[in-house]
């Protein structure tokens, strides 16, 4: 299932709107704009472009995440890794220009007229 736009007005009574989880997690909040309008305008904008987007680390090199404090033996959490570790951000995998997109070999042709 996929994730959920939210239009919403802040507390300076600007529009923003939000992108959640199927199951409400908090993914990202827009900058605020004047109108609905202009916020639909924008949802539209980041779904059209959100799946070509490319990935830029801008971490600096060997950088890393302090560890938590540690607590108690009883509720030891998952162990995390290191923002900005390179293991986790193969950048070298992704794609990194629209332009290296293949064409099909052969046109599919629908047949619908």
């Amino acid at each position: 299932m996929a994730g959920k736009f939210e239009v919403f007005v802040d507390a300076e009574l600007q529009y923003r709107f939000r992108l959640t989880t199927p199951e409400g997690a908090e993914l990202a909040v827009s900058g605020a704009y004047r109108d609905k309008q202009s916020a639909v305008a924008a949802i539209e904008a980041v779904r059209e472009c959100a799946g070509m987007g490319l990935i830029s680390d801008l971490c600096p090199a060997g950088s890393s995440v302090p560890a938590p404090a540690q607590a108690p033996a009883a509720a030891t959490p998952a162990p995390v890794p290191a923002a900005c570790d390179p293991r986790r951000l193969p950048v070298d995998g992704f794609r990194k220009h629209a332009a290296v997109r293949r064409p099909p070999a052969v046109p599919h042709w629908s047949g619908a007229a």
